[in-house]
């Protein structure tokens, strides 16, 4: 029994959305960071010191995995969105939105989604049938003017609908492969199959298709790039990107902050780093 109240009902009992909003860097969480400190000094972080209690979930126990992608899907986050541009050999496109999504590599250009196993005859959604087949597919990223429309192509349609139409985007033709992609997407990839392995659970069951496409074009939108940038930086407050959280809840990107990586050979020598060498913390 759903004890939930209605979707329109809780919408309606939020604040507005803040269309003023615009990302903002602050200065990071704590400034006197020290090495060897482990959690900085927000408020809240006692509720992640070492000690806490921990509830542990061991997999092969559960009859019931179904509940684990509630758990996943909330745990690891933030995640990216792909909206999925494929064609089946009849030339009918497809579009759908898929979660299970990043960057693998940069050489060759290389990423990863995920698709979930289907009802059709060899176990494959659409999409997975459609790169299977054709070899090919677009990914085009989300920003904040696209997030209803692009939320909208989640429908479950019939093969032969155009979720293009329903979503109101504009079909883009590719360069380098046959699916086209998103014109109102800001950052587009046009890819080619690298490498797909089917999973399956303990039950032998094929329950999704890891894809790895191979990205043969990019297509970004002038307006998000930094003119004062030569190596194609996008400007965050421009691209206003979203990402996933678990259930139905999408996040913005509205605040950063900047962590530069430390450098052995420049803190090895100070104090800080000797003390701790000195008396390693750790609680092992």
């Amino acid at each position: 029994m759903n004890h939930h109240p209605p979707f329109e009902q809780v919408q309606s009992s939020r604040p507005d959305f803040d269309s003023d909003a615009r990302f903002t860097y602050t200065k990071t969480p704590q400034i006197d960071w020290k090495p060897g400190q482990g959690l900085n000094n927000l408020p809240g972080a006692e509720d992640f010191q070492a000690s806490t209690p921990f509830r542990e979930i061991d997999v092969d126990s559960l009859t019931d995995k179904g509940p684990l992608y509630k758990l996943m899907t909330w745990a690891i986050t933030p995640r990216p969105v792909a909206l999925v541009s494929t064609m089946n050999k009849e030339g009918i496109t497809n579009l759908a939105p898929i979660s299970y999504f990043n960057e693998v590599n940069h050489d060759p250009p290389m990423i990863m989604i995920s698709v979930v196993a289907g009802s059709t005859s060899n176990g494959l959604k659409d999409t997975a049938n459609n790169i299977e087949t054709l070899k090919e597919f677009c990914v085009s990223m989300i920003s904040e003017p696209l997030i209803e429309a692009a939320n909208y192509s989640s429908i479950n349609t019939p093969e032969d609908v155009d979720e293009y139409s329903l979503c109101g985007f504009t079909k883009r033709p590719s360069k380098s492969i046959r699916p086209p992609h998103i014109a109102e997407s800001a950052f587009s990839m046009e890819c080619v199959l690298a490498h797909s392995y089917p999973m399956y659970n303990d039950a032998g069951e094929h329950t999704a298709t890891a894809i790895f496409g191979q990205i043969k074009r990019f297509h970004i939108k002038e307006s998000v790039l930094d003119p004062k940038d030569s190596g194609w930086k996008l400007v965050p407050e421009k691209y206003r990107p979203i990402s996933r959280l678990g259930g139905l809840t999408y996040a913005r990107s509205t605040t950063g902050y900047e962590l530069q990586r430390p450098v052995w050979d420049k803190v090895k020598d100070t104090e800080e780093v000797k003390a701790v060498l000195a008396n390693p913390a750790s609680k092992m």
